[in-house]
């Protein structure tokens, strides 16, 4: 397995310099009680009194308030009644709602500050204004409990989830079938290929927490978009996989100020090149992962993340935004030819850098459309 010095590829983006700005606080920790946890939740709230009630009950309900789970609030430093609603659901269920009161450090120390106090073999996180499915849940939790009772070592758990348009009435789910065996523990040589919507998202992950913590994720403060970090940067450590076709995390798409929104994707198109430049540095692909397959989905993860990079940057109007995209695939093709080649000149670097003003329209034309067909915002 690589060995990647996380917190020094953190801190060669500013990381550092961000914190000592925006120094993050933890205010107050609920101790941890007695008794083995299985599972850890984590759930990252930042002025969430409107959602969470709805995220925290999904969680009861499906694990049946079992004393094997553990329910983290991170109040995330809210302006709402946030760290008050938070410490209700702790003296409701207390051993099992713990709740962590830091200053405003934004999503990725949030996750990362849950990932601190989870006393669980396993970690999820779940974001407060999404939720679980019950019956999915308590599947997983059977799953799990089972690993541990045959003393089965699994690294990484996946699942399905789902896009829940709630204004619209609609929703679209995302499956891994026909890419990911199922009912067995497997090894990433096992894996088949993924469809373009089939990439592995922080909602269909729920990591070993001795995995997670056994390098600390390079995950800035104060910055959107995290949880591909979260996605892409751990899975060379783990070994052993197991793929679950139930449909559990529902994630809410429709909220106003949404990160996912297409205009404030590009408003925030600057945290986007931060993180697509942390998963750069990350790993030198072709060097340092030695799964073949595995390396082909992380190829596929990353091609997409500079595709990302590259619509965005036509949608924009800031000045030099072009300059700037330039900067990114210079940096790349410095940092690893191999891996611009694959990213630049594949199909998708191709038709998402078309020439041109027709090139440039083709290029959002067939951006909306592939929104369109995957349902992704």
């Amino acid at each position: 397995m690589p060995n990647v010095d996380y917190s020094a590829l953190a801190a060669s983006y500013d990381v550092e310099a961000a914190r000592a700005a925006f120094p993050i606080k933890t205010l107050s920790v609920t101790p941890a009680g007695e008794g083995h946890k299985v599972l850890s939740f984590g759930i990252p709230s930042y002025n969430a009194a409107k959602d969470m009630d709805h995220c925290i009950s999904s969680i009861l309900e499906g694990s049946k308030c079992a004393s094997d789970i553990e329910i983290i609030i991170v109040n995330d430093g809210s302006k709402d009644e946030t760290g008050a609603k938070a410490d209700e659901w702790e003296a409701r269920y207390p051993g099992i709602v713990r709740v962590v009161h830091q200053e405003n450090g934004g999503h990725g120390m949030a996750v990362r500050a849950g990932l601190r106090e989870a006393r669980g073999t396993y970690y999820k996180v779940v974001d407060s204004d999404d939720w679980l499915d019950a019956d999915a849940l308590a599947t997983m939790l059977q799953l799990l409990r089972g690993f541990e009772e045959r003393d089965l070592r699994v690294d990484l758990f996946i699942s399905n989830y789902v896009y829940e348009k709630v204004h619209e009435g609609t929703h679209a789910t995302i499956s891994y079938r026909m890419a990911l065996p199922r009912k067995k523990v497997f090894t990433w040589g096992d894996i088949g290929r993924f469809r373009p919507d089939q990439n592995l998202l922080m909602h269909s992950l729920c990591y070993r927490t001795d995995v997670l913590r056994a390098h600390e994720l390079p995950m800035p403060p104060h910055t959107f978009y995290v949880d591909n970090i979260y996605a892409y940067v751990p899975l060379p450590n783990c070994e052993t996989l197991y793929y679950a076709d139930i449909d559990l995390y529902r994630y809410f798409i429709g909220r106003e100020g949404q990160s996912v929104n297409e205009e404030i994707m590009v408003g925030r198109l600057d945290q986007q090149f931060r993180i697509t430049r942390i998963m750069m540095q990350a790993y030198h692909l072709y060097e340092d992962v030695p799964q073949e397959k595995l390396r082909s989905y992380m190829m596929g993860y990353f091609t997409m993340m500079m595709a990302i990079c590259s619509v965005f940057t036509k949608l924009s109007d800031k000045p030099g935004i072009e300059d700037e995209l330039a900067a990114l695939w210079a940096e790349l093709k410095a940092y690893d030819e191999k891996m611009y080649r694959k990213a630049r000149h594949g199909v998708i670097g191709i038709g998402t850098n078309l020439p041109g003003k027709l090139g440039e329209k083709t290029t959002v034309g067939m951006y909306h459309l592939a929104s369109k067909i995957f349902k992704f915002n």
